[in-house]
């Protein structure tokens, strides 16, 4: 089977969920024998490799702004497409779905499938006209695709509640992860144990302004690290620059990956997400497979995704984030308990090889 997959910005992954996704789904499909075409945008990945573990990477350009970025390389992307013999066109994304109706008239009998990632229009750096737009992919996501997966149960009950129509629930997979020796984090000035990790984009609805508002109210000796850079969002990451100022133990660390970003996560006391609105969040999955406890917005996508094993505040409140931070800084039993659970759901509920069956039943059926 070969298969297109166009929308996300690119791979290898640097940042984002879905690019993240996109790289594991994609190379793992290699593997089992398809063919598969990922869409990079030159502005993310740059021009350097050809191919990513047998997936072949395909290079257009965008215009590289907010609202245009996106929408521009996957217009692109999907003309290329046109030309191309492919048997499956996947797309990331609602906003990247609204070109998908030029697949269904100019290429009728190529089976399309659509990923709905996120409620994005729920993010605040989208202004009036671009949230309608967003609403309208949704709806293009949901109704025209040959096949919608959603990766998580709320967004299946949403596409029916509002729709009336069917998806196929895949979540996002996850890897059980070794510890990572100490070293390679002290080029940081950082030890383990003896820090607070935050990782994500820094936009506004991930929420950081929060945490580090929260984290100035409790009196601490460990570290608070953010890892992420912006995302067209200069203005967000100054403010957040302006929050902890003066504050020499709130690290702003940039974008980390691999075994680097591996490191963070195996050596950090605890876990903190913050985010204001997900579809289901990468960083909470990671945190699983390196066994740790984490401390996150109680958003319902939250609560799906950690069951159990996490520990929440209510979603924007700066007092209940740090009064829940100060009782994990207290209680480091209770922060050191769910390594084995965390594991185990891992290996149950996000296990890759089941999410690539799916995947592989879903496009089979289209």
């Amino acid at each position: 089977m070969r298969v297109a997959m166009l929308g996300q910005k690119g791979i290898p992954a640097r940042s984002g969920g879905v690019e993240r996704h996109v790289e594991e789904l994609a190379t793992r499909l290699v593997a089992k024998g398809h063919e598969v075409i990922v869409y990079c945008r030159k502005n993310y990945t740059g021009k350097t490799q050809k191919t990513m573990r047998g997936v072949e990477l395909r290079y257009l350009p965008s215009i590289p702004t907010k609202h245009l970025d996106a929408i521009t390389h996957t217009l692109l992307a999907t003309i290329d497409i046109l030309f191309r013999q492919v048997d499956v066109v996947h797309y990331h994304g609602i906003g990247p779905s609204t070109l998908l109706v030029l697949i269904r008239i100019l290429k009728p009998r190529t089976p399309i499938i659509v990923t709905f990632h996120t409620q994005d229009y729920f993010h605040q750096k989208w202004g009036f006209l671009a949230r309608w737009y967003l609403r309208f992919g949704e709806y293009i996501a949901c109704r025209f695709p040959h096949k919608t997966i959603v990766i998580s149960r709320l967004l299946k009950q949403h596409v029916w509640c509002t729709y009336q129509g069917t998806a196929e629930h895949i979540p996002y997979g996850a890897e059980t992860h070794r510890v990572v020796a100490a070293q390679a984090i002290r080029s940081d000035g950082l030890q383990r144990g003896n820090y607070i990790l935050a990782v994500g984009r820094l936009v506004r609805h991930k929420g950081f302004h929060t945490l580090i508002e929260a984290y100035t109210m409790v009196k601490t000796n460990k570290k608070l690290v953010i890892v992420g850079d912006s995302a067209f969002t200069d203005d967000y990451v100054h403010e957040l620059h302006e929050r902890a100022h003066g504050n020499s133990n709130i690290l702003f660390l940039g974008q980390k990956t691999g075994r680097a970003l591996n490191a963070l996560y195996s050596n950090a006391y605890l876990i903190v997400h913050p985010s204001e609105a997900e579809g289901m969040s990468h960083v909470l999955l990671e945190a699983l497979g390196h066994g740790k406890t984490v401390l996150a917005s109680d958003i319902p996508e939250q609560r799906e995704a950690l069951e159990h094993l996490g520990f929440f505040f209510r979603n924007k409140s700066v007092t209940d984030c740090a009064a829940k931070l100060k009782f994990l800084l207290t209680h480091p039993e209770l922060v050191g308990k769910k390594r084995n659970e965390a594991h185990t759901l891992v290996t149950t509920k996000y296990n890759w090889d089941m999410i690539v069956r799916k995947t592989v039943a879903t496009y089979t059926d289209a």
